[in-house]
């Protein structure tokens, strides 16, 4: 009788016992919060409205964010050019024979003077540096850096002197954001300039036909 007692006991002292843990998972090599770094006033949380940031997985996200950048730095560079093509300021010399960079015009038509084979190298060159981004390792959707772009023989086409790699990660932090909001700004920026080219009127700020 005593051993019976015993044993309950002993079985009852030891449902009082934590199971042992769980072994951890291995954590993921990018926290989902890094991914959402871009989200800043008057938005703190992300403007996401559709709520894109989360479907799919950390790797769907990475690809978002990526694709953010790419349109960004096109859109900042596309802002720029056709500013200091409306100033009048262009290239000195031909873009092909017989054709001078200052007879393209401006806005929209100065790309639709250009001649075709003008048009190919320039796309070919987009699709070089593209492809580039996608060969680096590792991948930007695995865990490698967002935004860089190793380029064709090594060449840094991001970043070219190393300028960031002096920074502390905070100041790395706020230039990267710094980035983001002048590129979606530039991504307005130049959506705007089209609309105006092709609707008078849409874009009260801007003269017609830009």
């Amino acid at each position: 009788m005593q051993k019976i007692v015993a044993a309950l006991a002993l079985s009852g002292a030891a449902g009082l016992v934590a199971p042992s843990a769980p072994a951890p998972k291995a954590a993921p090599r990018r926290a989902l919060a890094d991914l959402k770094e871009g989200a800043s006033n008057p938005f703190p949380d992300g403007w996401d409205p559709a709520g894109l940031a989360d479907l799919g997985t950390p790797a769907t996200l990475a690809w978002f964010r990526a694709a953010e950048i790419k349109h960004s730095r096109v859109a900042m560079a596309a802002t720029v050019g056709w500013i200091i093509n409306e100033a009048g300021i262009t290239f000195d010399g031909d873009i092909a024979s017989g054709v001078s960079f200052a007879s393209l015009g401006k806005g929209v038509q100065a790309w639709e003077n250009v001649p075709d084979a003008g048009k190919l190298q320039i796309l070919l060159a987009a699709g070089a540096i593209e492809t580039a981004s996608e060969f680096q390792s590792p991948h930007y959707m695995k865990g490698g850096k967002l935004g860089s772009i190793p380029g064709p023989f090594g060449l840094r086409l991001w970043d070219p002197v190393g300028l960031m790699g002096g920074l502390d990660e905070e100041t790395k932090a706020n230039k990267r954001q710094m980035e983001l909001n002048n590129g979606r700004l530039a991504m307005i920026g130049a959506a705007s300039m089209f609309a105006a080219s092709y609707i008078d009127g849409s874009v009260p700020a801007l003269p017609d036909s830009w």
